[in-house]
């Protein structure tokens, strides 16, 4: 399931296949499920007592077509990515999946200060093969979305490989929840256009006003520097991430031991997130309405906003379990607003 939700193609406002995909796999198991004008898919599962609300963004990293250009080459926009990480990715683009190539001047034609900085995105387009103009105008069209055609693979030794893992990581895990039963109103909560400042976040919070809520990523591991201990975010392969705070939330200290004793009853190796400058969907659920106990559980993938990324099988299913023992167990009863 998370292989063939991460080669969906579902770049910031264009999240209407990965949309299809879940909507498709979760039918059985809803007893509601509704898409708002926002786009967001809101999955419910009817139930006494808290109402919680799992939460995991569909949309991805990637370009648009800014314009295009005489000779049939598109000029491109992003953001939240490296453009160095961006030449000869291969990308399809519109809603007919054009296939092309990121290109840029040939290291052969760039001066010697060219070769010193590197490469804007402005400085980059998109090639699909159009001989002019009005040639390209026939298959693509200014603002379609522009995505990476990774393939998802296993990697190395207990690892996996592939695009869009922030965060088809998230909507894997909430999924697999959402497929089982739990004494509570459980709302699995698909959101879009995190990746351009949280905004379908906002408005399906606002909507589902939850008492709890986790939101699931796929988060940063800085992990490569052997003398980092502080600045590596996370480590793949040492385990889920839990927040404790982040750049649009402080996770509540009753929500936040809470998911922590989880774990720890469970057995299941956790991590810190230290990292604490980057911004998830907790924070928008916090603000919704009157406001709500949220917290994190992440998932630590290498190379993040990129086009391909990496992360553990093990920080995967035990990101799974710990969700699933909160639940199961009801410690979001040791939520309480009162103490």
């Amino acid at each position: 399931m998370l292989g063939r939700l991460s080669e969906i193609y579902g770049v910031s406002g264009d999240e209407g296949r990965v949309r299809a995909f879940i909507k498709k796999e979760l039918a059985p198991y809803a007893d509601e499920m509704h898409t708002d004008r926002m786009g967001n898919l809101i999955v419910h599962k009817k139930g006494e007592g808290k109402k919680i609300m799992l939460d995991a963004h569909m949309d991805e990293v990637g370009l648009l077509v800014l314009g295009i250009r005489e000779d049939g080459l598109l000029a491109i926009t992003g953001n939240s990515m490296d453009p160095r990480v961006l030449v000869s990715k291969r990308v399809v683009v519109g809603p007919n999946l054009v296939p092309g190539v990121i290109g840029a001047k040939a290291i052969h034609l760039q001066s010697a200060a060219d070769r010193e900085s590197a490469l804007k995105v402005s400085q980059l387009y998109v090639d699909i093969g159009a001989k002019d103009k009005e040639d390209a105008m026939s298959c693509v069209s200014v603002g379609d979305h522009i995505c990476f055609t990774t393939k998802f693979s296993d990697f190395g030794e207990g690892l996996f490989k592939g695009k869009a893992l922030d965060d088809r990581i998230g909507c894997a895990l909430v999924m697999k929840l959402m497929m089982n039963n739990y004494d509570c109103d459980l709302y699995g909560v698909f959101t879009v256009q995190e990746e351009v400042g949280i905004r379908g976040a906002q408005a399906a919070a606002f909507s589902v006003q939850p008492d709890i809520a986790i939101a699931f990523e796929g988060t940063t591991a800085n992990d490569i520097d052997p003398k980092c201990d502080i600045g590596h975010v996370t480590k793949v392969g040492h385990g889920p991430a839990i927040s404790f705070m982040d750049g649009g939330n402080i996770t509540r200290p009753q929500m936040f031991k809470a998911l922590v004793s989880s774990a720890k009853e469970a057995g299941i190796k956790y991590q810190l997130r230290q990292g604490t400058r980057g911004r998830t969907d907790a924070g928008m659920a916090a603000l919704a309405a009157s406001g709500c106990f949220a917290g994190g559980i992440s998932v630590p993938t290498r190379y993040i906003h990129s086009p391909v990324s990496i992360a553990s099988w093990d920080d995967f299913n035990a990101a799974y379990a710990l969700a699933d023992h909160f639940l199961a167990n009801k410690k979001f009863l040791e939520v309480n607003a009162n103490v």
